[in-house]
């Protein structure tokens, strides 16, 4: 006889920069790693599995993100648990909420659109604390350039150069919702930058780098390194144009992350 099982959707927060991505790695610290280790502490006998709405790469970190919780026992008190694993959690992992959904929700393809932000300065040298949250260009950026090649993304283009390792069969061409540069009006500190700024980009799915290599070609651009036209021929199917930067993963965030149900 089949068991039954109880399913939840979970909320969390956590800071990415001391951990090596969300997917579990042999012998390296993760998102989902931690989470493992903090369940079987405080449930050891219980069967479970956890299955989050996306990866992120080492040092990228979430203000709204989000994992589904399989169990074959049904959580009794759900503010308890919270309160629960909140204790036993590192502090830079945070549980938002945790809910009861029915079995037909499918964290992956009810997720409807994810909103990232790409964090940076240029010009100067940050102070070191900013590290963990801001990606800092010494160089001079044109930012108004990079603004227009910001634009460009935004639409529905073939993006096979904007991932590393391509794989066959996968799913290159994708929809951009907006793509836009802005000041930084979400993080603030007293030891951030004077200026500082936000790549904002919205869409419903993306592939490994797209957003951290979006961010690169941004920054080739911002530099005089590449061209507003070449940006666009880098959009076009079978295009010839390599790009190889991609921005460091310390200053990428999940924003925000909705769902249809």
């Amino acid at each position: 006889m089949k068991k039954q099982r109880f399913c939840y959707l979970v909320r969390l927060q956590y800071l990415g920069f001391r951990f090596n991505g969300w997917q579990v790695q042999p012998k390296l610290k993760t998102i989902v790693g931690m989470l493992n280790k903090t369940f079987i502490f405080l449930y050891p006998n219980v069967p479970y599995k956890i299955l989050g709405a996306g990866r992120t790469d080492s040092k990228v970190s979430s203000l709204d993100g989000a994992f589904e919780l399989f169990v074959e026992e049904p959580i009794l008190n759900l503010d308890i648990f919270l309160v629960n694993f909140n204790k036993n959690l590192p502090s830079d992992i945070r549980l938002l909420s945790i809910e009861s959904v029915d079995q037909s929700f499918n964290i992956i393809k009810n997720s409807k659109t994810k909103e990232y932000h790409y964090f940076f300065s240029f010009g100067s040298k940050n102070h070191p604390f900013s590290a963990p949250f801001i990606t800092n260009y010494i160089d001079e950026l044109d930012l108004e350039l990079m603004k227009q090649g910001a634009t460009l993304f935004t639409g529905t283009h073939d993006f096979s150069v904007y991932t590393a390792a391509l794989k066959p069969n996968t799913i290159t061409v994708r929809e951009i919702d907006s793509c836009t540069i802005v000041a930084n009006d979400v993080l603030t500190a007293n030891f951030f930058p004077e200026q500082s700024y936000i790549l904002k980009v919205v869409g419903s799915g993306f592939m490994r780098y797209q957003i951290r290599m979006i961010m690169g070609a941004l920054v080739q651009l911002g530099k005089n390194e590449l061209t507003l036209h070449e940006i666009k021929e880098s959009l076009i199917a079978g295009s010839s144009q390599k790009l190889n930067t991609i921005a460091p993963g310390s200053g990428l965030m999940l924003n925000q992350l909705h769902f249809n149900k």
